[in-house]
């Protein structure tokens, strides 16, 4: 089968996740005002249950979807035209994958509920094969005694140099720098964290040598120094994410970096604020600027495109859109639409 065109760019578009099981309808696909940061649904997709993460093909013409049940699978959609249509049928993953992410002709999940990584190889026309090629055990624990018990696995993605990709797992309080290996994904090194802090998301500052960690059980966020060369992921220090000691519970969720490095964005449910971090030292270090509210209630994810910031709010459930202040980093909410069980929003282009 030849490969599809790419997307007509006349229209921006935006994918956004929900979790079936509490109400969402599913994959959403939504129109973007370049001017007002708008956003408008023109379909939904209810086919594939608890899609929780979603990414794009680099032709931007095929969707992939992790679906977060226990049996755990990942799906495939032609987005060519106002309606995302199947790409093939669902293939079976870890349980409860809360991440996916492309990496040399594979889609990677990061499977919570089983605490592993699967490998799953892409066709020459972007569809996935049957079954997964190989799958990663993570082992090990921490202190907490309700979310540290067993390894999970809460995201995978690429690392500058193109080489490794990394798995940030919430149970181990760990970053594996990993590599593929004949469809197999292997450990590299095991970057070791504050025991307790629960790592759950991280981003990679643009020109490549740090990285920040978003530790959901501490609330802080670890800034790292990346070596490319030997796969080298080193904890530098803590800073915390709430200007003070939270008001009730506090569990980080997403952390964002602007595409020229200047600025760092967090999102914290239970306080549902966005935290704005200016970067400092090259990328070395982040100072706390100020707090905004999210816009509403449980922040999944969040995504910075072309100087808007969207909030994935997931319960009851909305999609916000904020404004960035180029100068300070500030976001100023804009509008929402209403999304049940939101689970994260991605933008193409």
């Amino acid at each position: 089968m030849a490969a599809p065109t790419p997307n007509d760019k006349r229209r921006r578009r935006a994918y956004i996740g929900s979790y079936t099981s509490a109400g969402g309808p599913g994959i959403l696909l939504a129109s973007v005002n370049a001017e007002t940061g708008a956003l408008t649904v023109l379909s939904t997709t209810d086919d594939f249950p608890d899609p929780s993460y979603l990414t794009l093909s680099p032709d931007g013409t095929t969707l992939y979807a992790a679906g977060e049940t226990t049996e755990g699978a990942i799906a495939a959609y032609r987005v060519t035209g106002d309606k995302p249509e199947p790409a093939g049928s669902p293939v079976p993953v870890g349980s409860g994958p809360t991440h996916l992410t492309l990496f040399a002709d594979h889609v990677l999940t990061a499977d919570h509920g089983s605490g592993s990584v699967t490998a799953v190889p892409l066709r020459l026309d972007a569809t996935l094969t049957h079954t997964a090629s190989g799958t990663l055990r993570h082992t090990g624990s921490g202190p907490h005694p309700e979310h540290q018990r067993t390894p999970h696995a809460h995201q995978v993605l690429p690392a500058p140099g193109g080489r490794w990709f990394v798995s940030v797992d919430l149970g181990t309080d760990s970053v594996r720098v990993c590599a593929l290996r004949d469809g197999t994904p292997v450990v590299h090194r095991e970057t070791r964290l504050r025991p307790g802090s629960g790592p759950r998301h991280l981003t990679f500052h643009p020109a490549g040598s740090y990285a920040y960690v978003l530790n959901e059980l501490a609330p802080t966020v670890t800034v790292c120094r990346w070596n490319a060369a030997d796969g080298l992921l080193e904890p530098l220090g803590e800073t915390p994410v709430l200007p003070g000691a939270p008001d009730g519970d506090a569990y980080p969720s997403e952390v964002v970096v602007s595409p020229d490095g200047r600025f760092v964005w967090t999102a914290t449910r239970g306080p549902d604020l966005l935290s704005v971090f200016a970067v400092e030292e090259a990328g070395a270090a982040l100072r706390l600027v100020t707090t905004v509210p999210c816009g509403g209630h449980w922040p999944r994810d969040v995504t910075f495109h072309e100087g808007w910031l969207y909030v994935a709010n997931e319960r009851p459930g909305d999609v916000t859109w904020f404004a960035v202040d180029p100068d300070t980093g500030v976001p100023r909410r804009r509008g929402s639409i209403e999304t049940p069980a939101a689970s994260c929003v991605l933008l193409d282009g």
